[in-house]
């Protein structure tokens, strides 16, 4: 992956971390979004394996948000990914190409917005082209453990966002919430927008896919559904603005 910061606006700079003092800032970010306290550790044998994305406050240097980057060289490899400690991802297995996961992205409560957002894409495309990725993939997170605020996002995702019954996530994980089982009928289109994270309606924009099932998990104090995207399949329009954003 290239070490040079990849996209910088005038008040923001996205780039991979350049070691150990750019990781624990980004550990500092996750452990304050993810554990309620930027002391807490959110550490794991995954954090060493990974190039981490920041992105930072010029003016600061605070990061404002974060995510970290394991490529997968083909699907054969998936299984030593984070994601399938979670759900039995065989389905996946003969995927060909490079994959990259994305995982514990985060974003500051001060600096959501959608500038931070973009310039996040804007950097993963960078990471895209650069290492040859033709699939992205990770765990999107819901806050709390609790499915019953999240009915009407969970029924969209079914009726309109499951992964090709070839590609499938299956269950793995003992505590999980099928979409399912609690029927909906017609979700509530606005409250279910509302209620998905940023990062998983982005996906979903450019054609991403889901599992039909949320993990429950309590350690982290969330709700994840594995979510997926084929780079090919993008639609052109979305490619070639996140190709200029990525050459901002």
């Amino acid at each position: 992956m290239p070490h040079e910061a990849l996209i910088e606006t005038a008040g923001y700079r996205a780039r991979l971390d350049a070691g150990p003092d750019d990781i624990a800032r980004s550990l500092a970010l996750r452990g304050r979004v993810f554990r309620g306290d930027p002391a807490a550790s959110d550490e794991d044998g995954f954090d060493a394996r990974c190039r981490h994305l920041i992105v930072e406050d010029i003016a600061t240097r605070a990061v404002v948000a974060s995510c970290r980057l394991l490529v997968i060289e083909n699907g054969a490899a998936i299984g030593g990914s984070y994601s399938a400690q979670f759900y039995s991802l065989d389905g996946l297995a003969g995927q060909p190409g490079r994959m990259l996961e994305v995982g514990r992205f985060c974003i500051a409560p001060e600096a959501r917005g959608a500038d931070v957002l973009r310039l996040t894409w804007g950097a993963l495309t960078q990471v895209v082209e650069a290492e040859e990725v033709e699939m992205l993939f990770g765990c999107s997170s819901f806050a709390g453990t609790a499915p019953e605020a999240y009915l009407d996002a969970f029924a969209l995702l079914r009726a309109r966002h499951l992964a090709p019954p070839r590609w499938l996530p299956r269950i793995k994980a003992p505590n999980v919430f099928r979409f399912g089982q609690r029927p909906r009928g017609k979700p509530d289109l606005k409250r279910a927008l509302k209620a998905m994270p940023p990062l998983l309606r982005t996906y979903l924009l450019m054609g991403g896919f889901v599992s039909d099932h949320a993990v429950i998990d309590r350690d982290l104090g969330t709700l994840h559904v594995f979510t997926g995207l084929e780079v090919g399949r993008v639609p052109e329009n979305r490619r070639r603005a996140l190709g200029a954003l990525a050459g901002a």
